[in-house]
């Protein structure tokens, strides 16, 4: 038996590895993180990643709030950035957060 934070971090991994289109019957779900691969990341697309996670959060997972999203790219030449989510449990007002490592060259040989 899983415990509601952990239900909600289960959850919120599904919401930002889900492409856009990958679900038939709900075409419009998910964060599409890997539209962002070949992009350069500059302040441009580092704020343009965290505004669609904070809208896919605020779609998508109604039993917390969002306080923070920060997006670490200082391993971006390595393939790699991080997104941390600071949020709040609405039903028990308690406080988490998780870092959800995104992996730009995953299941390659670089």
């Amino acid at each position: 038996m899983t415990t509601e934070n952990d239900d909600i971090k289960g959850s919120l991994e599904i919401i930002l590895t889900t492409k856009l289109g990958e679900r038939l019957l709900r075409p419009l779900f998910g964060c599409d993180l890997t539209s962002k691969v070949f992009e350069t990341m500059n302040a441009t697309q580092v704020n343009m990643i965290k505004n669609m996670v904070e809208e896919c959060i605020l779609l998508y997972e109604p039993r917390i709030d969002a306080e923070k999203v920060y997006i670490n790219t200082n391993n971006a030449f390595e393939g790699i950035f991080y997104v941390h989510i600071d949020y709040k449990i609405r039903a028990t007002n308690s406080r988490r957060n998780i870092v959800f490592p995104f992996y730009i060259n995953e299941g390659t040989d670089l």
